[in-house]
């Protein structure tokens, strides 16, 4: 049947109607799809938000891991590449490394280092066979000397090679200063031993002449005794009865300008003087005064001394030499007695050692500097000084006549003594078989290396300035910056035994101020020139440089006095002067340092070594005032015990306080290197390396190996210090893989002994 039309026109609207969306629903479902779209959007921003500061926050070597650095290229690095071999990895063989990582890769382990406190030796009897066999695979890869693995040098050694190294290089036109060239010249001249035996013993003959002659000679014209000391003093760095030397005053609380003293000490004696602890007296070694006696008359036959006088002025020499031993004393006795650092003025000075005129020959010694008869000085042993002048008043008056000659001719000894270096090889090799004849058995220093300390003592300045200029660049500074950053962080994160040592320590570390060298570092190439202008050296006559070396010397005690600021020198050691900590110039050589390193060879070896002397410097007695150094100890301990023992032994064996104290020093220099270095990555994420390695891992290894081989301290440590790498490792994430041994149960909390500051 039929629909209606009616019917039909109804159905098709309502259809209409049905297809058409509801405006309602229509909105609802286009507010909830922006919605979601929004909230997608947000998370993602959100996301990226959070990697991107993940990233920025990470540690910077995390993606280096499994990926080598970018290798550095440069002639330093490839040098510095023979230091390092599979031998010295830490990752390589974890089971002889954290034992026995330094073997010949570095030094071997000592025999003391067997026995510590509660350790038998016996305990370690395996464990050597293990060693023994390890070295002599390691030889049989690397070889001889002449083909193993390269060392790091001794800190000092280094210094004077690159010293060295400087003073040997060609000339280099108007680029190098006027200076320079009187410092290389004088090196080339010391240098040339065949000069001094030409002349043979004509150049000191003739300046006797110039002083008047002395007793043993024909010609003296019996100077006066004060005349011919200050003399010595002020033109030939020559003490004979007294030393003198510029210094502070310990006693005195340090501030921003430290005032310097002349201080007035015992002389050097040429002979050893023996201490009787019973009756605390000093008297010159007996058996060595036969040797004495004849080193003094061969002197006198290279002098032309006929043979007839000989005996009687060696006789008076060696005479007053050992009355005037009798009232020195060792410095362990002096301290126990407070002998030292005695405040008095000149004046006063001359009133209880009239003998000397105190004022006379320290003006002359300081000019143009003005003394004062109330000046302050300091004097060490004054006992002795007062002995001293009683015996010269005793040897003129008694003596008469020859008395007033043995005083001249035991000035005129120590002037001899004072110019040997100057001499042909004879006068050299006579105080050579007396230093042998006393028990002497060190290796005779080479010539490169007396001339190197020579040139140093004259052009100590200049010297300072071209290492800094060489070999100290921007890089040095940061590096200065971040290890004290990172050493000051890691003294908050201490536990302090009382409120007082917390606030005394740390207001001590911030107020102190670490920088580069000294202030005399800063001198432009004018102002060199201009301080060594009067300097004028001769190509042959080395005697006479000697001498002008000799006035360079005295000016630098002078320069110290006036100015109160030492010149770091041949330096390696941090001192603290005022509120600075100087950190030397010669601390920055290679191979422990070099512009065009990784940072993390930079850091792991000089950053490390660097923060081991800071801490040692400012913290002597850090047990005594922090929990740290016992706590932090006995866990390493506890846990190379562990590796090493029956890990239920781990408690019955202790570390003396010095040996808590130094182990604490070296696993705290370790992490403020790392956190230095971390600092350093975060400022300039890029960074080159050696061998192939990642960052952390170069840091590790270039840390081991130079503990092996360069470290000072490592000999006060119960084991060797590479072992603090485990330490570290054991929380995974500082380095590339754990550093476990399969062979060993290992029971120790995943961040074992680790500090805040690492994290």
């Amino acid at each position: 049947m039929d629909d209606s039309p009616a019917v039909h026109q109804e159905m098709l609207t309502t259809s209409e109607e049905q297809s058409q969306p509801n405006p309602v629903g229509c909105n609802k479902y286009r507010r909830l799809l922006l919605v979601v779209f929004s909230l997608s959007i947000f998370s993602l921003a959100l996301g990226l938000g959070v990697y991107s500061h993940l990233q920025k926050t990470a540690d910077p070597w995390t993606s280096q891991w499994k990926s080598a650095a970018p290798p550095c290229l440069s002639p330093a690095c490839v040098r510095a590449s023979e230091h390092f071999s599979t031998a010295m990895d830490p990752f390589s063989r974890p089971c002889d490394y954290f034992l026995f990582a330094c073997g010949t890769g570095g030094s071997s382990t000592s025999d003391k280092r067997h026995r510590v406190k509660g350790i038998h030796s016996e305990d370690f009897g395996e464990l050597d066979k293990k060693r023994e066999m390890r070295i002599r695979r390691e030889t049989d890869v690397q070889g001889n000397s002449t083909g193993g693995l390269v060392k790091f040098p001794d800190r000092k050694d280094a210094l004077l090679k690159t010293v060295r190294e400087i003073l040997e290089d060609p000339e280099e036109g108007v680029s190098m200063s006027a200076a320079e060239r009187k410092a290389k010249k004088y090196f080339k001249t010391c240098m040339d031993a065949e000069s001094p035996e030409k002349v043979g013993s004509k150049p000191f003959l003739e300046l006797l002449q110039q002083l008047g002659g002395w007793a043993v000679s024909d010609g003296w014209n019996q100077t006066d005794f004060n005349t011919t000391l200050a003399l010595l003093m002020s033109q030939y760095s020559t003490f004979p009865f007294f030393s003198v030397y510029v210094g502070s005053d310990p006693d005195e609380e340090q501030t921003a300008s430290d005032r310097l003293y002349i201080q007035i000490d015992e002389p050097h004696f040429q002979f050893p003087i023996d201490w009787n602890s019973k009756t605390q007296k000093s008297k010159a070694s007996t058996r060595y005064l036969r040797p004495f006696y004849m080193s003094c008359g061969q002197y006198l036959n290279l002098l032309g001394v006929p043979s007839n006088k000989v005996t009687q002025h060696c006789g008076l020499y060696i005479s007053l030499s050992t009355t005037l031993a009798l009232f020195t004393a060792p410095l362990r006795y002096r301290l126990s007695q407070k002998l030292l650092y005695n405040r008095i003025t000149i004046q006063e000075l001359q009133t209880l050692a009239p003998a000397i005129n105190w004022h006379a020959c320290l003006q002359a010694t300081f000019q143009p500097l003005p003394i004062s008869k109330s000046d302050l000085i300091l004097v060490h042993n004054l006992p002795y000084i007062i002995q001293m002048s009683q015996t010269i008043n005793k040897w003129q008056d008694q003596h008469g006549m020859m008395g007033f000659g043995s005083l001249n001719t035991y000035m005129i000894f120590n002037l001899l003594h004072t110019l040997i270096p100057a001499l042909d090889s004879r006068f050299f090799q006579t105080m050579r078989n007396f230093s042998i004849a006393t028990g002497d058995t060190q290796r005779e220093m080479p010539r490169w290396l007396r001339c190197i300390q020579q040139t140093e003592r004259g052009f100590d300045i200049l010297l300072s300035h071209a290492l800094r200029e060489r070999h100290t660049q921007n890089e040095a500074e940061e590096l200065i910056h971040d290890v004290y950053s990172s050493l000051k962080k890691k003294l908050t994160d201490l536990i302090w035994r009382d409120d007082r040592s917390s606030a005394f320590i740390l207001r001590k570390i911030k107020s102190l101020n670490p920088r580069l060298s000294t202030k005399t570092n800063n001198l432009s190439h004018a102002e060199l020139n201009r301080l060594y202008a009067e300097v004028v050296l001769s190509e042959e006559d080395f005697f006479s440089n000697y001498l002008q070396m000799l006035v360079l010397e005295q000016r630098s005690r002078i320069r110290l006095l006036s100015h109160g600021t030492q010149t770091d020198g041949l330096s390696i050691t941090p001192f603290v002067s005022g509120n600075d900590i100087i950190i030397p110039v010669g601390m920055f050589v290679s191979p422990f340092f070099h512009s065009s390193y990784p940072r993390a060879l930079n850091y792991a070896t000089l950053g490390s070594l660097m923060a081991k002397d800071l801490l040692h410097l400012l913290l002597p007695d850090i047990h005594t005032r922090a929990n740290n150094p016992e706590s932090v100890s006995m866990c390493i301990w506890s846990h190379y015990v562990s590796v090493t023992k029956d890990p239920g032994r781990v408690g019955t064996f202790s570390l003396s306080l010095f040996e808590q104290q130094e182990v604490w020093v070296q696993y705290s220099a370790l992490q403020v290197a790392l956190d230095a270095y971390k600092m350093s990555l975060a400022r300039h994420p890029e960074d080159s390396s050696l061998s192939g390695l990642s960052y952390i891992h170069l840091f590790l290894s270039s840390f081991t190996k130079v503990t092996c081989d360069a470290d000072p301290y490592r000999e006060f440590m119960p084991f060797e210090p590479s072992f603090l790498v485990t330490v570290l490792c054991s929380n995974s994430r500082f380095c590339p893989t754990p550093l476990t041994c399969v062979n060993k149960s290992q029971r120790y909390p995943p961040e074992m002994c680790q500090s805040r500051t690492l994290h």
